[in-house]
């Protein structure tokens, strides 16, 4: 009768860890964490193109988490993405700091990486991000290099 006591209990404790370790799991792969309840500021930047860029998507400064995507809305004045970054309080950034949309790896997930700049005035909250450069779409770099190698074969085949 005890034997089954224990194995019980142990059944039990191993049915619990296995429930934290799926909600860790689940936590880490939606990008949510416990950083997320610290104090932040909002920023914003716009860009041309956002690629595969997701709401909750890092934001990075020298390769640390420095904030996250908070919203994303097209202009349709503008016909700009305006994103909204909810960046650390501790972290302050200057007003020419560059915003770039990077992808971690070849196939990664998108990012924006900020690139401090030198100006002594930081970037207030609910201040904008001047310059930003938009994301690198792999299939128009591919389109633009094959059209560029069809046109040279028209201008070899035009020459002869």
């Amino acid at each position: 009768m005890m034997n089954r006591k224990v194995m019980d209990f142990w059944v039990g404790v191993f049915v619990v860890i296995s429930f934290a370790a799926v909600l860790f799991l689940a936590l880490k792969v939606s990008n949510f964490s416990a950083s997320s309840f610290a104090s932040t500021y909002e920023i914003t930047a716009k860009f041309d193109n956002i690629g595969g860029l997701k709401v909750r998507g890092p934001v990075k400064s020298a390769g640390v988490v420095v904030g996250r995507v908070a919203d994303i809305r097209f202009d349709p004045q503008t016909y700009e993405a305006n994103v909204v970054l909810k960046i650390e309080s501790q972290y302050q950034f200057p007003k020419d700091t560059f915003a770039s949309i990077l992808t971690s790896g070849l196939l990664g997930e998108q990012y924006i990486g900020l690139d401090a700049g030198g100006d002594d005035r930081m970037i207030p909250a609910g201040g904008a991000v001047a310059k930003t450069q938009s994301a690198i779409v792999l299939e128009k770099l591919i389109s633009q290099f094959l059209f560029n190698k069809a046109s040279e074969g028209k201008k070899d085949a035009d020459a002869q």
